[in-house]
């Protein structure tokens, strides 16, 4: 049986499960709604959602630095110290951290994104669009799909995850909750690079040249 988006959308939607999730659990069970809400559940992924209604108050600030010139902290929640201790979880914070670096996103979640910010990337799409010559009626839909795609860019929560691209970190996180049995969050990150924000310093190639032969 085909998996469509939206068989896929009203699962997640039922269970909270990951979309990768999601699909695989409708593929497993051929499309079955029921079969697929309990195989999520068999695998302990449905349960992770209900987990994440729970306060997350503890936890660690993982850092991760590359070659000297990018680094990252990010804190990471939990419910308990005891699970802020935890190995999987540091190791969690860790890969998150590395991540941010990699990827280098903006927010945590689509949520965090100003409005102002999404109609300005939406007029931009919407230009870019028309100025392709798409039809007028066509456009507005052609927009929603690449605003997915913007928010797949700077939301931390909605990129593949680097170490593994067919899940998103999002997956992932549901993934950490269900098997170390708390919630989880990852609440902010700050990410440093070298000279970013400066006005780097340009000089023309043949003075450049002139100087190294005068030395």
């Amino acid at each position: 049986m085909a998996i469509t988006a939206s068989m896929v959308k009203e699962l997640r939607e039922a269970t909270g499960a990951g979309m990768m999730d999601c699909k695989k659990a409708l593929v497993e069970t051929d499309g079955n709604m029921d079969d697929a809400i309990k195989y999520l559940r068999e695998k302990g992924i449905a349960k992770a959602a209900k987990k994440m209604d729970r306060i997350a108050a503890e936890g660690i600030v993982a850092s991760y630095i590359h070659g000297g010139r990018i680094g990252v902290i990010v804190e990471i929640n939990s419910e308990t110290d005891f699970v802020a201790k935890n190995e999987e979880f540091q190791e969690f914070g860790k890969d998150i951290a590395m991540q941010v670096a990699a990827a280098n996103p903006i927010y945590v979640r689509r949520e965090e994104v100003p409005q102002a910010a999404i109609e300005a990337e939406k007029e931009i799409l919407r230009n870019q669009a028309l100025n392709e010559g798409k039809p007028e009626k066509i456009v507005d839909k052609m927009v929603e799909g690449r605003i997915a795609k913007y928010y797949k860019e700077v939301c931390l929560l909605e990129q593949p995850f680097i170490k593994d691209p067919d899940k998103t970190v999002d997956d992932l996180l549901k993934e950490k909750i269900a098997k170390i049995g708390e919630n989880l969050s990852i609440r902010r990150f700050s990410r440093f690079e070298v000279g970013e924000g400066l006005e780097k310093k340009s000089e023309n190639f043949a003075e450049e040249v002139a100087k190294q032969l005068q030395g």
